[in-house]
């Protein structure tokens, strides 16, 4: 094979998921000459699988306030010039049909695959070509400040070159951290990574009285994360489900974002409900303790409470002040310390990645490797549950096509 480049591309984008698909689709057509390589067999499988085969794919309320990042600026540009409402318009420019499920989530009444497809399309228009399976076996940049990719298939180069390979989660699908070895090649710092939007495990005696309860699912308040601490404290109000390994469920997958190993979660068991207004001596004097519960909590649970304090089938009139004050904070209150979380496999995205101080926040590009650009998961930018995470893909997507020269 000739080690001669087949071409000279303006751009080169590493991964055909959500943000490389849709940088490549806004760059080619804008006149750019674009190529996008990705390793896997199939394209757009993160895509598919996301939002329960449904994609959740923005969220209308995204802000800046729904990012994780060591530097929390950083994407206020990019959310700016793209914002939920242009990718709806695009959704919509499609006749794709989409519903507002819950705080501003739109998710795709059919399929993701119509996500998947109309990602395509966008590429198709703007000229672009796809290539796949096509392993990359090295990276380097020219002395004319373009860039050389080889590949499995033979030598590439671009005047620019864009990372959009994401993260580690869902290693099943073919999830790599090829970004942030080719960041760390180029001298990118990379902020430590780990799971996030992720399933927390337990092995402690506080969980074993909730173990039988698996498929339980409340709504919560729960509050995660320590002060001075890389992102602070954070307080959701969600949905929480019991597992045999441990607790999931929106409200736990928001809080593992901001848990760091060896500390507790917070979780408020009434969540809205006011523990005075519940616990109304007037009403409730001649009602088991249990019952009262079981008027906001499931059953099961209820009585798992109750019983935790020796307080199943006792009347409330009988329960002293002191057990009642022990019951209400038990509630409200419940502190528990995670054994860890349940890893890439369970995770929805990575937190951490290339250190946003090094990229301007304006374009996604290198600030010491001219078009150099890295989009998308695999930046120290990750969003809230809820469509946040699919906006910042657009958004940084968008950011990075408006600048590749």
């Amino acid at each position: 094979m000739s080690n001669q480049p087949s071409s000279a591309w303006d751009a080169i984008i590493i991964g055909a998921g959500a943000a490389g698909l849709f940088c490549a689709g806004i760059a080619g057509q804008l006149g750019k000459k674009v190529l996008v390589l990705d390793h896997a067999e199939v394209l757009g499988e993160k895509i598919r699988i996301s939002g329960g085969g449904r994609c959740n794919f923005t969220n209308l309320h995204s802000s800046p306030a729904n990012f994780l990042s060591q530097n929390p600026h950083f994407v206020k540009s990019a959310l700016s010039k793209y914002t939920p409402q242009d990718f709806v318009t695009l959704v919509k420019s499609y006749n794709i049909p989409f519903h507002e499920k819950h705080k501003g989530q739109l998710f795709c009444d059919v399929s993701a695959k119509q996500i998947v497809d109309m990602l395509f399309s966008e590429c198709q228009k703007g000229g672009v070509t796809i290539r796949h399976p096509v392993k990359i076996e090295d990276v380097s940049k020219l002395p004319d400040g373009s860039w050389q990719v080889n590949t499995s298939h033979g030598v590439e180069q671009a005047k620019s070159l864009v990372f959009a390979t994401g993260g580690l989660p869902v290693p099943a699908i073919g999830a790599t951290d090829f970004a942030l070895q080719i960041a760390q090649q180029f001298d990118l710092p990379v902020v430590p990574i780990r799971p996030a939007l992720v399933p927390l495990s337990f092995t402690s005696d506080e969980f074993a009285n909730l173990s039988e309860l698996s498929g339980l699912s409340v709504p919560v308040k729960v509050s995660s994360g320590q002060k001075g601490e890389r992102y602070g404290i954070c307080h959701f109000d969600e949905d929480l489900l019991l597992t045999h390994k441990g607790l999931s469920g929106p409200a736990i997958l928001q809080a593992s974002s901001y848990w760091s190993e060896g500390e507790v979660i917070k979780i408020n068991w009434l969540g809205d409900v006011d523990a005075e207004e519940l616990f109304n001596d007037d009403a409730n004097r001649l009602k088991l303790t249990e019952n009262i519960l079981g008027m906001v909590l499931p059953q099961r649970l209820a009585k798992s409470f109750a019983e935790q304090k020796n307080l199943l089938g006792r009347k409330w009139a009988e329960v002293g002040k002191k057990d009642r004050q022990a019951l209400k904070d038990l509630l409200t209150q419940w502190a528990v310390k995670p054994a860890g979380t349940l890893g890439w496999k369970k995770a929805e995205v990575m937190l951490g990645g290339v250190d946003t101080k090094f990229l301007d926040g304006q374009t996604m590009m290198s600030k010491q490797h001219p078009g150099l650009f890295f989009i998308g998961e695999c930046v120290d930018v990750t969003g809230h549950l809820g469509g946040h995470n699919f906006q910042w893909a657009w958004a940084s997507a968008y950011a990075c096509a408006q600048a590749i020269q």
